[in-house]
């Protein structure tokens, strides 16, 4: 009997699915890229038949915009005006979310509670906020706090609250002479106090005897906060170090800037393409690479080589300042690491002055502010002071719809992620003495939060972008100061990307710490 054997034939191209796969994507990349280029194209060819210019000089020239609340009500540029617009989204975006975390945690627990009035107080507020449309509800808040009573003549004094049309007076902590030297005992109060708690777990767990770690670790802060109220004086040495550190950054040919960036980008993409070879090692030697994994290590090196690419061509941008010299982006930012660390360095000097007030500050790092009504302007108008705290109508509207709003949400996702825990735990918990609290701070909440922590993160994402709806109630947010610049300038396209940068760069880095818990929390499998 004779044995056929037939010839392997080899896979055409057209029927090749790793060809085909790799002609898709780069199909696809080719028509993404020309389509931007079409659409650019498109943009400028419209600026010119219609005299707009495109330009970025306008973040130095002065823009004569007046913004309502802010770090610097009357920016003497176009970039300062937009700092002042994003320094305004962030605060409410970060208080925010704090607040709507903690409101949102404590709503969904109330709403699994067996005590039926609190029960039903929680279902009520989810039921409601979340099913008004978060715009009618900043409307609602602006409306209720320009309905309060307008400050008179007779309102003139020093308060610890005041409320009126014209927004909320508050008494408030401020920083003052000292505060970053002091800073750096807390911190390293904190340090302390992590190695201190752990200590006295594990006596906790050597002798059976409680170790009160969390107090502990508190107390520590406190003392070394305590100890740094007086003694950050002694710090005074830092100054000239700084001063020094701030000379030299001014120094630095700036050649050297998109050098140092362009070696970091290339020596991180080598990293990454390392460390992904490693782990995809094994003991026999290099694992199968599939075309997915190549795709990878190969977009990671041309994503290092592009980003070294743009910081030379960026850095060597010419922008005009604000004084009228001409500086590369690189200067720029050479300029402004200096000036950075000569604000640092004055700030540990003992006779350091208070930006705020413009006066030195004797009492201590901190200085307690009450508000107060003072008549101002040559109308004599009643107004709030330059102490204390004071919240204005816009940014008490948008901060409390968008908090209220998302804690809605967050509520619902803590209901949800507390009843996906076994109900075994509960009752495990219960049949050891643990009182309600006790199990729901140590067993349930811990494990429910690796549930609850990604949908958290959109949440968080989605606060983040509603602030943008400030501009409804005249929230001097980076949206509506960019409308303002845009509507003088009639540069609509530069504002529209710096909008979009801003807000995806705050989109990526709240992912970015969102994803980072989310897998220190996840269970590591044996």
């Amino acid at each position: 009997m004779t044995v056929q054997v037939r010839e392997h034939q080899k896979t055409p191209l057209w029927r090749n699915g790793t060809v085909l796969k790799w002609t898709a994507q780069i199909i696809v990349l080719i028509g993404v890229v020309a389509l931007f280029v079409t659409l650019a194209s498109t943009a400028f060819g419209n600026f010119e038949r219609s005299d707009i210019t495109f330009g970025w000089t306008w973040l130095s020239n002065p823009t004569g915009v007046q913004i309502r609340e802010g770090i610097d009500v009357l920016p003497d540029s176009g970039a300062k005006a937009i700092l002042v617009g994003i320094v305004n989204t962030l605060r409410v975006a970060i208080s925010g979310i704090f607040v709507a975390t903690i409101l949102g945690t404590l709503i969904g627990v109330a709403r699994l509670s067996s005590n039926w009035i609190l029960n039903k107080m929680a279902t009520v507020y989810i039921e409601i906020i979340r099913n008004i449309p978060l715009l009618v509800q900043i409307f609602f808040w602006a409306a209720l706090g320009r309905g309060l009573p307008d400050l008179t003549v007779d309102d003139v004094g020093v308060y610890w609250f005041k409320a009126s049309s014209r927004g909320f007076g508050l008494s408030w902590i401020f920083p003052a002479g000292g505060f970053w030297p002091w800073l750096i005992f807390v911190i390293v109060g904190i340090v302390a106090a992590r190695y201190v708690a752990k200590r006295r777990m594990a006596h906790q767990e050597e002798t059976g005897q409680p170790g009160h770690g969390g107090w502990f670790g508190l107390l520590t802060v406190l003392v070394f906060a305590a100890v740094g109220w007086f003694a950050w004086p002694i710090l005074a040495f830092m100054e000239p170090i700084l001063d020094a550190i701030s000379d030299f950054i001014l120094n630095i040919p700036p050649v050297l800037v998109p050098v140092t960036i362009a070696a970091i980008a290339v020596v991180s993409a080598g990293l990454w393409i390392r460390n992904f070879f490693d782990s995809r090692r094994t003991p026999a030697g290099f694992g199968k690479m599939t075309d997915d994994d190549w795709f990878r290590v190969i977009f990671a090196g041309l994503s290092g080589l592009v980003v070294a690419a743009l910081a030379f061509v960026i850095g060597g941008f010419a922008i005009q300042t604000v004084g009228g010299e001409t500086l590369t982006v690189a200067e720029l930012l050479l300029k402004a690491f200096s000036n950075f660390f000569g604000w640092l360095a004055g700030s540990f000097s003992p006779d350091s002055v208070d930006g705020r007030l413009n006066s030195v500050r004797t009492g201590g790092p901190l200085v307690f502010e009450r508000p107060e009504v003072i008549l101002r302007g040559t109308a004599q108008l009643p107004q709030f002071g330059q102490t204390g705290m004071v919240i204005t109508i816009p940014f008490f509207a948008l901060w409390t719809g968008v908090t209220l709003y998302t804690a809605s949400f967050i509520a619902e996702i803590v209901r949800g992620g507390v009843l996906a825990v076994p109900k075994g735990q509960t009752e495990a918990s219960q049949a050891v003495g643990f009182t309600r609290s006790q199990y729901l701070r140590l067993i349930i909440l811990p494990q429910a939060f690796r549930i609850i922590l990604p949908p958290l993160g959109n949440q968080y994402l989605n606060l983040a972008k509603n602030t943008s709806l400030g501009l409804a109630v005249a929230y001097a947010d980076i949206v509506a100061v960019g409308f303002t610049i845009l509507n003088q300038t009639g540069q609509s396209l530069p504002v529209v990307l710096i909008w979009m940068a801003f807000f995806l760069t705050m989109s990526l880095t709240i992912s970015a710490i969102v994803n980072h818990y989310n897998r220190k929390m996840m269970l590591v499998e044996r």
